[in-house]
């Protein structure tokens, strides 16, 4: 289980979460909405050690991590997705997948096995540049990035935000694959409350950097959505 406790988090003086506490069930997908500016960017940057300051308390299972520096958060088996994908351009697809594998708490280095499975195009062309890709397919090079420290937990950041149609249904099942075949714990900012609906167990929904509502998915109802996601 990942689980926040009472946590903070800073962009120099400004504070952009004020006291979030949340239990991530161990191999289930937990869903975080809001509209945007709500801090849902900020918490899986913060769970990473990714902003200017941060307080409270980070587990995952028996281990702190509150203090720990983002390499040794990303070791202790915590993959990141970021809003944007954050590929390289000028690296070849073969390269920037091994970039995640420097996380590999066993140091192993190599494309993950699933890749083949779950992203082929990828594997039938690790030479090319990740520049050339479209935005689909740059969101599943990052997927594939990520996969390559075999994380137990991964955090995906809008994973289908500016992606065509054609590739958003492939991401959502790699999405499902990822938490039903392989036992991963998905932690996935999404605005589409329908997949949310369909893929996690839980949610939360923030609101000014707080936790407004949370629990198994069935209470994320047309009421909740409304009074926190209408403009």
């Amino acid at each position: 289980m990942l689980e926040l406790t009472n946590l903070e988090s800073y962009y120099g003086r400004s504070r952009a979460l004020n006291g979030i506490t949340l239990r991530v069930p161990k191999g289930e997908i937990t869903g975080i909405a809001g509209r945007n500016g709500t801090g849902k960017t900020t918490l899986l940057k913060t769970i990473m050690g990714l902003t200017d300051s941060s307080r409270g308390q980070i587990r995952l299972g028996d281990r702190d991590l509150s203090a720990s520096p983002t390499h040794a958060r990303a070791r202790s088996g915590i993959g990141y997705v970021p809003q944007g994908r954050g590929i390289i351009p000028d690296f070849t697809i073969r390269e920037n997948i091994l970039m995640g594998a420097f996380a590999h708490r066993a140091g192993k280095r190599g494309i993950p096995e699933v890749v083949p499975e779950l992203f082929p195009y990828l594997a039938e062309n690790l030479d090319r540049p990740g520049g050339v890709l479209s935005g689909g397919q740059q969101q599943q090079l990052a997927i594939a990035r990520a996969l390559a420290a075999e994380p137990d937990v991964i955090l995906l950041d809008e994973p289908n935000e500016g992606i065509q149609p054609s590739i958003v249904e492939e991401i959502e099942q790699v999405i499902l694959r990822l938490n039903g075949e392989m036992g991963m714990t998905v932690i996935l900012v999404e605005q589409n409350i329908g997949f949310l609906r369909r893929a996690a167990s839980n949610f939360a929904m923030l609101e000014k950097g707080q936790v407004a509502a949370a629990g198994p998915i069935a209470l994320l109802t047309d009421q909740v959505v409304e009074r926190h996601m209408t403009i």
